[in-house]
């Protein structure tokens, strides 16, 4: 009879979670330092950046988001989401990066000699140093409301035809709420937005904002200003205003209301995380090493629930960092198995 165990890998001196840019990023920089490392992707190569709307433009310019010395080059000076999905899977091919696709990282122990055990559904592997580099785009902030769980409910925005000639709501201020009410508007929708402030977000990208706050003003896009959801049936949606319950009816909710890291995860393994609200974890900035030793974060997950001060331009040096603390020290896994 075939043996059901788990099989196990012990030869890694570094195992990557997050197969998105900065993961990918500390890859390039691990294989240029001769190690040998493994990176661990729940999803598809860069999930977070598939994710994103089809049309989405990044406000970097696409010199801002180039990873191991590889020329980014794009069309205009700020590259798309479908011209990045290209480079990083160009980066990973030519560069022949060692990634598991599709295998989430469950569980990670430590072990004998300073090692840990990092398990998944389809492996359990062994290394010295470990890097978390998963991003913050998995979980998204839920709104709490009854009627969220509706099949017309959706977290995720990806293109506007679907919502054609359909009344849409859609939830949130900021790039992606913006980007979503003014899409699927030119594509015939008639769109309602709810808005929880008394204006469209200040870090909205320098051309969107005047467009849709000229829509706005215009009456093409409503906008509930101080607002949120109170509930969502099956045709029609309920909003608190100032003014009291607004009741539309409605096809469609696009609940752009932000995403969160998967800090449980961190809390889980032992990483300690600041006791206010941003739950940052705990890491020295010279090294982005943690409390954990030999284990590493990187990217925006250094931030907490800050999800907006780290970005891949600015965080693509956690890399180098973690790459040179892990390289000046002594013996590598091969050399204590």
């Amino acid at each position: 009879m075939a043996s059901t165990e788990v099989p196990v890998k012990t030869n890694y001196d570094v195992i990557i979670i997050g197969g998105g840019p900065i993961g990918l990023a500390c890859g390039l920089e691990a294989q240029s330092a001769g190690l040998q490392y493994l990176i661990l992707e729940k999803g598809c190569l860069v999930n977070s950046l598939y994710n994103y709307p089809a049309n989405m433009t990044f406000f970097s310019t696409s010199d801002r988001l180039e990873i191991g010395d590889v020329p980014f080059v794009s069309n205009n000076a700020k590259p798309t989401r479908s011209e990045a999905l290209e480079y990083y899977r160009r980066v990973a091919l030519h560069r022949k990066l060692n990634i598991k696709l599709f295998e989430e990282v469950e569980n990670i122990n430590p072990a004998v000699n300073d090692i840990y055990a990092i398990h998944t559904k389809k492996n359990h592997y062994l290394t010295k140093n470990v890097v978390i580099a998963t991003g913050f785009y998995d979980i998204p902030y839920l709104m709490n409301v009854q009627g969220e769980s509706l099949p017309k409910v959706t977290h995720y925005y990806e293109e506007p035809h679907f919502y054609a000639l359909q009344k849409v709501v859609v939830v949130g201020a900021n790039n992606s709420a913006v980007d979503a009410a003014l899409e699927t508007w030119r594509k015939g929708a008639e769109v309602t937005m709810i808005i929880r402030n008394d204006e469209i977000g200040s870090r909205v990208k320098y051309w969107a904002k005047p467009d849709i706050e000229n829509r706005i003003k215009e009456g093409s896009i409503k906008a509930f200003f101080n607002a949120e959801v109170a509930e969502i049936r099956e045709h029609e949606i309920d909003i608190k205003t100032p003014e009291g319950i607004v009741t539309l009816e409605n096809d469609y909710v696009i609940a752009m209301t932000g995403y969160q890291p998967n800090l449980d995860f961190l809390r889980k393994i032992g990483i300690t995380l600041s006791a206010d609200e941003i739950m940052k974890p705990t890491y020295d900035d010279h090294t982005q090493e943690t409390n954990l030793p030999h284990v590493y974060l990187a990217g925006v997950i250094c931030g907490g629930m800050n999800t907006h001060s780290l970005f891949i331009e600015n965080s693509r040096v956690h890399a180098v960092k973690i790459m040179e603390k892990i390289t000046g020290e002594s013996t590598s896994l091969n050399e204590t198995t």
